[in-house]
């Protein structure tokens, strides 16, 4: 069982990428997903009896090339390059670009993405996305509530470890069963507020706690995340089995992608992540 406490010497910051391999991956953030995703969905967030149910999302520096079809938003990162290039526009209030960056991924699509792919992309640091389907029909955050603190950052960086399972494989879609009950909705939306409290306490045990809640609410909820015909790999028992052993874990993205271990202590072949600051 990990601890709250941190060892006594941190590890230093991941250093940032070499101005060659920059260049090449590109100088748009990418974006991680934490605990509450799938409530930024209107067909979801509309069964919660306790809105807003909440997700977080973390901007990441573009330190290394993540794959595609692992739930990084590649796809958001690609439609916004087509849009503004390399680089995020600045000046501009960060909902005007969340909502022009949705309205140009999502243009003539049948089942949009729900706009916390934007809002990860957009908003610097570590942000809670508030969702309420009274609210913009549900597409967008009611509220998004973001720290960058220097410290928060740093914490969340060191107990964060990304663990490789595959991209989503061809012919996966999350989506075939669904069972929305309000109780494990209003649980996912409830995992989302509860991982952001834990983060800005730094609290890691409480952190993996709400991992795990999130997973246990995406299982009763869209259970093809972990287990469809497609899928060659058992996330659910590979999810379960780093749970047991760190704080808390989850997976990027349906069907796979990386797994999101909360823990003081470095799991093996794990690698850190590196929070956009600003």
């Amino acid at each position: 069982m990990t601890s709250t406490t941190g060892p006594a010497q941190a590890p230093s910051p991941a250093p940032a990428a070499p101005a060659g391999i920059r260049k090449m991956v590109g100088g748009l953030p990418y974006r991680l997903q934490m605990a509450g995703g799938w409530i930024d969905q209107p067909f979801v967030s509309k069964h919660n009896p306790e809105p807003p149910g909440s997700m977080v999302v973390v901007s990441l520096e573009p330190t290394v090339r993540y794959m595609d079809r692992c739930g990084m938003a590649t796809g958001t990162r690609a439609a916004a390059e087509a849009l503004w290039g390399d680089r995020l526009p600045r000046g501009r209030p960060p909902a005007s670009l969340v909502r022009e960056l949705y309205a140009a991924e999502n243009a003539n699509l049948s089942e949009p993405s729900g706009s916390q792919d934007m809002c990860g992309l957009v908003y610097p640091g570590i942000s809670r996305l508030d969702y309420d389907a009274s609210v913009d029909g549900g597409w967008f955050p009611s509220h998004v509530e973001s720290t960058t603190d220097p410290e928060v950052v740093a914490w969340l960086e060191r107990v964060v470890h990304l663990i490789p399972i595959g991209q989503r494989p061809p012919g996966y879609g999350p989506l075939g069963v669904k069972r929305l009950e309000p109780e494990w909705i209003a649980r996912l939306g409830a995992a989302g507020r509860a991982c952001y409290d834990a983060i800005v306490a730094m609290d890691v045990i409480a952190l993996g706690a709400s991992l795990n809640e999130c997973s246990r609410a995406w299982d009763a909820v869209l259970p093809q995340i972990f287990e469809h015909p497609a899928l060659t790999v058992d996330i659910r028992g590979l999810t379960a089995a780093y749970a047991a052993e760190y704080a808390g874990a989850m997976t990027s993205g349906c069907g796979g992608g990386y797994l999101v271990v909360a823990s003081d202590i470095e799991p093996p072949g794990s690698s850190r992540i590196s929070i956009r600051r600003s």
